[in-house]
């Protein structure tokens, strides 16, 4: 790991997301839905951006925390257990903090976890204390355990972590568990967690200076329409003058009621909602004055 450099100007925002792997599908699909488009290389290890000035960089997760240390790219898709690892392992060695999470992504989520064998009667963290725990988040588990106040041994090992309880080489593992499918195959439960992680948007601490700084804010602002829009839907109905003071106030989680030009005695009526709309809700709605009620998805949205 090498110190942070300051990269030179650029016109051209540069992201690097992992060339295969469980995030690299769902990293383009959401630059795609940013509105970004690209040509591939040949040697698929590059993609000149053609909607806008963004490349890609096609690289192995756990070179991205370094490609933005070293200014080679400005932002990058990864995984948070490997940028916290990587930044705690920075710290370890007197460097100073050289990229951070910038936004969640909401894919890509796993749990860091302490796990034990079966047999164990798990009786809290300070049982922890000499024994052998084998992880590939060496920088992560030490600082937990420091944390904790527990002397244990890290044994730092690259793949298979689950298997070292059986071959003797440690006597519990941390690792990082989705289902939970794999730990039970190897007779392991987990206990503890010490870290909720999810794929982010990494870029760099200091703030760019130049052209890519307007494409990173443009980018980031996209980014936040798409979650914005996960989570909202559009409700449009009609209902009578009177019955409209009743409705707004059956909808606390949605923005003012907007009147749409109507025909007749029925206002048209919409509000962004960011709440659920459940069948339940939508029925007390019309028991309380609405017609015509429709629920349609946003796609995008822009504050």
């Amino acid at each position: 790991m090498s110190a942070s450099t300051s990269a030179p100007a650029r016109d051209r925002l540069r992201i690097a997301i992992q060339k295969s792997g469980r995030l690299a599908d769902p990293a383009r699909s959401l630059l795609a839905a940013c509105g970004l488009s690209w040509r591939q290389s040949r040697d698929k290890l590059f993609c000149f951006g053609e909607s806008l000035p963004v490349d890609l960089l096609l690289v192995r997760d756990d070179d991205i925390p370094g490609l933005i240390a070293d200014g080679v790219c400005d932002l990058g898709v990864v995984g948070l257990n490997e940028l916290d690892e990587q930044a705690k392992a920075r710290r370890q060695i007197g460097l100073a903090d050289a990229y951070q999470p910038l936004r969640g992504l909401g894919f890509g989520q796993c749990r860091l976890m302490i796990a034990v064998p079966d047999e164990w009667e798990w009786q809290g963290v300070q049982q922890l204390a000499g024994k052998r725990i084998a992880t590939s988040y060496p920088a992560i588990l030490a600082a937990w355990l420091k944390e904790k106040n527990v002397d244990a041994q890290v044994v730092e090992l690259s793949g298979s972590v689950e298997i070292a309880p059986k071959l003797g080489t440690a006597d519990l593992i941390c690792d990082l568990v989705s289902s939970g499918a794999t730990l039970a195959a190897n007779q392991l439960r987990p206990v503890e967690t010490l870290l909720d992680s999810e794929a982010v948007l990494a870029g760099p601490v200091h703030e760019l200076d130049d052209a890519r700084a307007g494409l990173m804010a443009m980018l980031l602002r996209r980014l936040d329409g798409l979650t914005r829009a996960q989570d909202r839907k559009l409700l449009m109905f009609s209902a009578d003058e009177q019955h409209v003071d009743e409705l707004a106030r059956l909808l606390p989680d949605a923005e003012p009621l907007l009147r749409l030009p109507g025909q007749g005695s029925a206002v048209r009526l919409q509000a962004m909602c960011n709440g659920a709309l459940s069948w339940q809700r939508l029925e007390e709605l019309e028991r309380a004055g609405a017609q015509e009620l429709m629920v349609l998805a946003v796609e995008k949205s822009l504050a």
